[in-house]
């Protein structure tokens, strides 16, 4: 019998991991050392992402 369990991504670490792509793209920087950083958890839902990145948007001052 295989003992090996399918998971999938929830809604909330696609979120995540696009967050990541979104920011390793901003900062010109690999997007490696974050994936492997990330702590997950099963759910209900599928892997949590427990420790999501976050992307940080500076608004220019003087646009209209």
């Amino acid at each position: 019998m295989n003992n090996e369990k399918e998971m999938y991504l929830s809604d909330q670490a696609m979120g995540a991991l696009m967050m990541a792509l979104q920011r390793s793209l901003l900062e010109q920087a690999d997007i490696v050392p974050v994936l492997k950083n990330f702590k997950l958890r099963l759910s209900d839902d599928g892997l949590m992402v427990m420790n999501p990145p976050t992307v940080k948007i500076e608004e220019a001052i003087g646009d209209a």
